[in-house]
């Protein structure tokens, strides 16, 4: 099997509607049916529903934990409202992979070796492999189907990939299956 992956020049929101462009190729191309994708406050979720529109596929867009409104990354109500009268799924909660009890007494925390070593890639590979497990945790991702996750650096979507997902718990079954989009720098 020979595949493609779009590289960017530069990570961030610039590219988010190339990736999600390419993601609904190969999704058309797998007949997968899940997209789960970060949206901090639903701008990438709105564009992937517009990318996706007239297409059978659940888009869940996963936000951050309260413990992160200081630093204005948390979605508001009225910004959930908006995505779900759009179909999409939001879910929130904690980092799977960081920012959790375990951060505050380990240097070397499990879930930060696993978060590091995913950032060697890029920063969306860290968030697509997170939000997939988040979104698993939350019970709206069906674990036994490959889906594609999509994260981004900061802002927007620069990176997805395929993979079969898993429970955190489990952290060791998820499989990345292939890489769709990503930065070729880190910025």
């Amino acid at each position: 099997m020979e595949g493609k992956i779009l590289y960017f020049d530069t990570p961030g929101k610039i590219n988010t509607d190339s990736a999600l462009m390419a993601v609904r190729q190969r999704a058309d191309e797998l007949k997968i049916k899940q997209i789960v994708l970060a949206s901090t406050h639903g701008y990438t979720a709105k564009r992937a529903a517009e990318v996706f529109q007239g297409r059978k596929v659940d888009i869940i867009a996963v936000s951050i934990c309260a413990g992160f409104d200081e630093e204005g990354w948390t979605m508001s109500r009225g910004e959930r409202e908006e995505l779900e009268s759009r179909g999409i799924k939001v879910i929130t909660g904690l980092h799977s992979l960081g920012d959790d009890v375990s951060e505050a007494f380990m240097e070397s925390a499990p879930n930060r070796v696993v978060r590091e070593t995913l950032y060697r890639f890029c920063q969306g590979m860290k968030v697509a492999v997170e939000v997939s497990l988040m979104a698993a945790d939350a019970g709206v991702l069906d674990v036994s189907c490959e889906v594609i996750a999509v994260g981004g650096t900061n802002e927007g979507a620069d990176t997805a990939i395929v993979l079969k997902p898993a429970y955190t718990r489990r952290f060791k079954d998820i499989e990345i299956r292939e890489i769709i989009a990503k930065p070729r720098s880190r910025g």
